[in-house]
């Protein structure tokens, strides 16, 4: 049955107005979330679209996707609301943008499920959950960031693909770059960062807040952990220095050739071969060769190294990287002096250890080579962990990062002048 534009917009805005009071009286610690989505109407839209400001419905599909599912207008509300509030517009740095929509989506309608909102269910619902407990076997803690990574290891099929989307996407995702483009208007990552910080503190102190805490304080702790840009800080380990090169911005080919062509091999002007860039020199990397971190993680940690200082140029000709394997003393040290080098060390890594932790044996070590001038412009050191040793009291005068293998809530804290980075992250 059809129905007239401006009734199904005075129904979709009773219908959305409904859910929203619903899941304020529930879960107070939502409201603020849920105030900043501004609902506007737009026939012939025929799909929902949030962009973390306004969220845009079609209010002839909206009145007869709710005849058909009573329950649409509280769980759309809490599916765009939950994306926001876990930054998952956001996380620019996963590459797949299918497999994070999917991610994400499965995440949020995972905790919605958990919660089990009055007036929000649905008939996929039953689906959902036997999917869900299937994925929860290989990701037994559901979150989009860990369901991604399952993803993209190990791919996903076109049928799995297609069912997943058909159970899981309520809104239209926009692309996730474009979000760094918009106008002032728009609500900004740190508008929601703000937001989530918000909810993790009131659910915290409102923790009988019912089914599905545990859920939202999982997701919550991922979106809102401090997260670094491994590039960035790799690039806080460069100086400048000259190359002997061609600089493009000195050298005048007209004159340079118009000698050539009337002289012979005797050019007007000769090139000014020296120019100046920033790239890494001297760095030291510390491999943790304890009995958790071997394998496939270093191999992992030392590819992603590689791939970002040789694919972003910041290579000089001649450098001096040494890589450091230690446990509760330095096994090894091998000294990388050009990009060939650390290929053929990345490609046949031999890990050598496996005792206890002890950090401080580098430092000390890496003092040692200072002092016989084997390292004569240390920027910083890199230590790939667990975590779980004892770190120096005092604070070298370098860049210290250290990079985990992971999250544990076990390991010590981290002194505070050291960067951390989360291998999943890198």
């Amino acid at each position: 049955m059809e129905i007239e534009t401006a009734k199904a917009e005075e129904y979709a805005k009773r219908i959305m107005r409904l859910a929203r009071d619903t899941i304020t009286v529930r879960y107070r610690f939502f409201d603020n979330a849920l105030a900043k989505y501004s609902l506007v109407m737009e026939p012939g839209l025929n799909c929902y679209v949030a962009d973390g400001e306004t969220l845009r419905v079609d209010p002839v599909k909206l009145v007869t996707d709710y005849a058909e599912e009573p329950g649409l207008g509280i769980r759309l509300y809490l599916h765009v609301m939950l994306h926001g509030i876990f930054l998952h517009p956001y996380r620019y740095d996963k590459t797949n943008e299918a497999y994070w929509n999917l991610a994400s989506d499965i995440a949020v309608e995972n905790i919605i499920l958990d919660m089990k909102v009055p007036g929000a269910d649905m008939t996929r619902d039953d689906e959902q959950r036997t999917v869900i407990q299937r994925l929860k076997k290989w990701v037994p803690e559901l979150t989009a960031e860990k369901l991604y990574r399952e993803f993209a290891a190990n791919g996903i099929s076109m049928d799995a693909e297609s069912s997943y989307r058909r159970l899981f996407t309520f809104d239209r995702h926009r692309v996730r770059m474009s979000y760094k483009e918009e106008p002032e208007t728009i609500l900004t990552e740190a508008d929601w960062e703000k937001i989530a910080e918000r909810v993790k503190a009131e659910l915290e102190s409102f923790s009988n807040s019912g089914a599905g805490g545990d859920s939202v304080q999982a997701n919550l702790k991922e979106a809102t952990r401090k997260r670094y840009d491994y590039e960035m800080i790799l690039r806080r380990f460069a100086i400048v220095g000259e190359e002997i090169k061609v600089n493009p911005d000195e050298f005048d080919y007209i004159y340079y050739t118009y000698g050539l062509k009337e002289y012979g091999n005797m050019p007007l002007i000769e090139p000014l071969e020296y120019a100046e860039r920033k790239s890494v020199r001297e760095f030291v990397v510390a491999i943790d060769t304890s009995a958790s971190c071997r394998g496939e993680v270093v191999k992992d940690f030392l590819q992603k190294t590689y791939d970002i200082l040789s694919v972003s140029g910041m290579f000089f000709t001649d450098i001096n990287i040494h890589i450091v394997m230690c446990d509760s003393k330095v096994e090894s040290d091998t000294v990388i002096k050009n990009q060939s080098d650390l290929k053929a060390f990345k490609d046949n890594v031999e890990i050598k250890g496996f005792g206890a932790t002890d950090f401080r044996p580098v430092f000390e070590y890496v003092d040692e080579l200072r002092e016989k001038k084997e390292l004569k412009d240390l920027k910083g050191l890199i230590y790939f962990t667990d975590g779980i040793g004892i770190y120096p009291e005092r604070c070298p005068d370098y860049d210290v990062m250290f990079v985990f293998n992971g999250i544990n809530e076990m390991r010590p804290k981290l002194p505070g002048w050291a960067i951390e980075v989360i291998l999943e992250d890198v």
